[in-house]
């Protein structure tokens, strides 16, 4: 038996405690060309992510200390040979959802490489296909394709959780940030500065008009809106919000005209137009009579809205004169046992039972989903050189259900406002706003209303133009639209540079 009084305590071992590695940049540069209007262009692509760092309160040092917070991945373009970079227009750009990565735009219209559909649309077989994208704006301004927080590769830094990024406010604060580091370390701060943004992304765009110039000082020539929603009173179909019923109809006719469901022959222009007048007249009074509107009047906007939809006189009568955007999703091609997109109301679907209320499914999603989360990542990894085992989150259903819009309780998403004042202290600000007809995610009808209800100064409305296009949310998938809408980008380019 030891003896107590001779044995020695065990030493302490020196504890040190484990330095987490600093988060780095990592980032990969190739060199290609393209041709776009018959002329060879060159250009590097940067890919990867960059720390984004947030100044924090060091207790042990008393000081504020940069901590890294995020890594944001995003895929930048620049021309080559290009010796006063203060010449060359800049654009950042995004997609939406919330939740959504930036690959929509990227691959579908405005990068150098896009992926192979049909003419209208249309998935094609698999394997699928990237091409040289002929119509890309890179021949414009240089891109810079950007991935919010949980899409695409971006992801918090070890420690951080990625829900902190998941708000209104937030998402706003970390891309701004992002594009005013990336004009910082690219030496991009004199560069004509644009941003592109489809569907949320175009909520994102206006937020950003705003922040940018009021945090970080940054003045931008141009915002290019796709498929625009700025005013959620527009779309969001509530029991005391008649708004959304007035003018998803031009959107109804357009689509009812597409697919033949019209009881009258006539040109698309001549059908919208004459619905608009309807929807914006005697179907917006009705609506703001409610109970007060008299039988005859009743009768009259039973017969016309069903005359410019083409739903039922007596499905009309039983919706209260009101048709649901869900709803007619479903019901326009009910006896063929189809249903139309939301976002592409030019395809249909066929859900499993004829008889329920609401379509199961997008069918535009199912056409182009496939094709680009295929080709995007294997762009990424063989042509761009960039090796990351994560899953590329294209579309994240995890982000959009989990999304706060905190900032506006008890009151619609909106940021017209911040957009009106970010062009009322920069009158040089000019917007660009495409619109598909068969959108009825954003749906045209509803962009213009927000427009006209800016409150801007009329010497200010001139900075606004606006595109128009026979598809989709994603009207860039069909190739007719596609040649346009390079027309209409590169022109407000030049003009807002």
């Amino acid at each position: 038996m030891a003896d107590k009084k001779n044995s020695k305590p065990e030493e302490k071992k020196d504890e040190k405690k484990e330095e987490k590695p600093i988060p780095k940049d990592n980032l990969v540069e190739t060199k290609h060309s393209v041709k776009i209007n018959g002329k060879t262009v060159k250009y590097t692509v940067t890919t990867g992510t960059m720390i984004i760092k947030e100044e924090v309160w060091d207790k042990d040092k008393e000081a504020e200390v940069e901590k890294p917070r995020a890594q944001m991945f995003f895929v930048a373009y620049t021309l080559d040979g290009v010796k006063d970079k203060a010449k060359r227009p800049i654009t950042f750009s995004f997609n939406g959802g919330p939740g959504s990565s930036s690959v929509w735009l990227h691959m579908g219209v405005l990068g150098p490489r896009r992926v192979v559909l049909t003419d209208e649309g249309e998935m094609p077989p698999p394997p699928f296909k990237l091409t040289d994208n002929a119509y890309s704006i890179l021949d414009q301004t240089d891109l810079v394709f950007i991935d919010p927080m949980s899409t695409g590769f971006s992801r918090p830094v070890e420690g951080e959780k990625a829900k902190e990024w998941h708000t209104f406010s937030k998402d706003i604060t970390s891309v701004g940030d992002f594009i005013r580091l990336y004009a910082t370390r690219y030496h991009r701060w004199l560069s004509p500065k644009f941003l592109a943004g489809e569907s949320y992304g175009t909520t994102r765009a206006a937020g950003l008009s705003g922040y940018l110039q009021e945090r970080h000082g940054m003045f931008l020539n141009g915002l290019m809106l796709i498929s625009a929603v700025l005013d959620f009173t527009t779309i969001d179909f509530n029991l005391n919000n008649d708004l959304p019923y007035i003018l998803f109809v031009p959107a109804y006719a357009a689509t009812a005209w597409y697919h033949n469901k019209l009881s009258f022959k006539a040109h698309l222009q001549t059908v919208i137009k004459e619905a608009e007048e309807f929807a914006k007249g005697e179907y917006a009074s009705a609506l703001f009579k409610g109970s007060a509107l008299t039988p005859e009047e009743r009768a009259s906007v039973v017969e016309k809205l069903s005359r410019y939809t083409g739903i039922s006189q007596d499905f009309i009568e039983r919706s209260n004169l009101r048709i649901l955007d869900q709803h007619y999703f479903k019901e326009l091609l009910r006896e063929r046992g189809k249903t139309v997109g939301r976002l592409d109301s030019r395809f249909t679907g066929m859900d499993r039972s004829g008889v329920t209320a609401t379509a199961e499914y997008d069918p535009l999603f199912s056409q182009v989903n496939g094709p680009y989360t295929a080709t995007l990542n294997d762009y990424i990894r063989t042509e761009l050189k960039f090796e990351s085992d994560l899953s590329y989150e294209i579309l994240s259903d995890k982000v959009w259900m989990n999304w706060s819009y905190e900032y506006f309780q008890n009151q619609y998403v909106n940021v017209v406002e911040t957009l009106r004042s970010a062009m009322n202290l920069n009158k040089y600000l000019k917007v660009f706003v495409a619109n598909g007809y068969f959108d009825l995610g954003t749906p045209y009808s509803a962009t213009e209303y927000t427009f006209d209800h800016l409150h801007l100064d009329d010497s200010l409305r001139k900075n606004i133009s606006m595109g128009y296009y026979e598809a989709g949310h994603m009207m860039y998938i069909h190739m007719p639209s596609l040649k346009a809408l390079k027309k209409d980008l590169a022109k407000f380019i030049k003009d807002a540079s």
